[in-house]
């Protein structure tokens, strides 16, 4: 682990923050332009009580998108209303606490935190909570920091409705 700048750090662990704020306000656009071209996103399964899938090409996730253009994909479904159990669109409230930043080499950064997210299910008037580890992989693209991967550690052993995107 090295040294950040102050500054660095700073701006990483906001892009992580601005995400969760994205997600919550449902500004696609703004949170898709967050993800480089390239970014995955990854939220392996748990294959035991203590261990996670470690490859999504080879063992079970819950869910994998390998580019931006997969998570454009399922916006798309969430936008179009086709995605019955993205209608209504549940309201959703992200924590993000404990944000870890360290250098990641060829000026990448790794971000590390903990999430929780409050769903409210209008449908069903109800309500759960997810929750569990972020790690985020950020490198400079333009003007800024943009995610170059992204893993989600869910916790939860059960699901009880659906879970998609804006859940975690």
């Amino acid at each position: 682990m090295s040294r950040l700048a102050l500054e660095v750090r700073a701006d990483a662990q906001a892009v992580v923050f601005q995400e969760a704020a994205h997600l919550d306000a449902q500004r696609w656009d703004d949170w898709l332009s967050l993800y480089a071209e390239d970014a995955s996103f990854w939220l392996p399964a748990w294959t035991d009580e203590h261990r996670l899938s470690v490859s999504p090409d080879s063992e079970l996730s819950l869910m994998y998108c390998a580019a931006r253009a997969g998570l454009e994909d399922r916006v798309w479904r969430v936008r179009s209303g086709l995605s019955v159990a993205s209608t209504p669109l549940p309201r959703t409230c992200h924590a993000v606490t404990g944000c870890v930043a360290t250098a990641a080499g060829e000026g990448r950064v790794r971000v590390e935190s903990a999430w929780t997210c409050h769903v409210y299910n209008v449908k069903h008037r109800d309500q759960h909570t997810f929750f569990g580890r972020y790690e985020h992989l950020l490198r400079p693209e333009g003007d800024g920091w943009r995610i170059a991967a992204k893993k989600i550690v869910l916790m939860n052993d059960v699901i009880p409705t659906m879970l998609d995107f804006y859940c975690v």
